[in-house]
This record gives C-alpha cells, sequence and structure tokens, in this order.
C-alpha cells in the first residue's frame, strides 16, 4: 500500500474512533478482494472504503469509487459474513479524505450505496 493510503487509513481509523465506532478489523483479505476497515456502529456492521487525495486533478475522492469497485466490496463483504458466520444490519460507508501537507478534510458518507 502507498504511503498516502496507509496516512489515509490511519485518519480513518482516528475519526472513526471519535464518532464511536468500534473497529473490527482493518485491511480484511478475502479470495475476492480487500476491506479498507470494518466497524461498528451500534449495532450495524460498517464496511469501509477510504479514499485518500492530494488534489482533485483525477476527480473527488469519492468517484473512485465506481459501480465495479462497488461490486467488488460486496463480495468482500459477503466473504466476511461466509467466514464469520454472523447476520447482523450491514452497510457501506465511504471515507473521503483530502490531503494538503498537514492539513487533511474527511468526508464521511454513510450509507454509500447498497
Amino acid at each position: 500500500m502507498r504511503r498516502l493510503g496507509i496516512e489515509g487509513e490511519e485518519l480513518a481509523v482516528r475519526f472513526l474512533k471519535k464518532k464511536g465506532y468500534k473497529i473490527v478489523s482493518r485491511n480484511f483479505k478475502s479470495p475476492v478482494g480487500e476491506m479498507d476497515i470494518i466497524a461498528e456502529d451500534g449495532d450495524t456492521l460498517v464496511f469501509i472504503e477510504v479514499k485518500t487525495r492530494t488534489d482533485d486533478s483525477f476527480g473527488h475522492p469519492f468517484e473512485a469509487v465506481t459501480h465495479r469497485k462497488r461490486e467488488k466490496l460486496r463480495k468482500v463483504a459477503l466473504s466476511y459474513f461466509k467466514h464469520s458466520r454472523q447476520e447482523v444490519p450491514s452497510r457501506f460507508d465511504v471515507l473521503s479524505i483530502e490531503m494538503d501537507g498537514a492539513n487533511h478534510k474527511i468526508e464521511h458518507i454513510k450509507d454509500a450505496f447498497e
């Protein structure tokens, strides 16, 4: 993982913890792909994709979560449920992080897709 991605995920974890989320897993790997963060928000299991950018020359970070990427994340979530043998309410969130040196802006998009 590139340094920017690692920094973005660290910021994301701190942000989520401040909001009361309990981090369950980071960089969960399955045969179909990887989920950046899995967390609990109350009784809901949240699958979180983190996108970090230093500028918008390639678009807003959220725009990198394409239809194809969403389908892959759904498959990873199904794999997680199979692995953990649990069935709980769940959702997909995206944390869009823009970094400019030491400054950063985080946009939390809850229930970003079905």
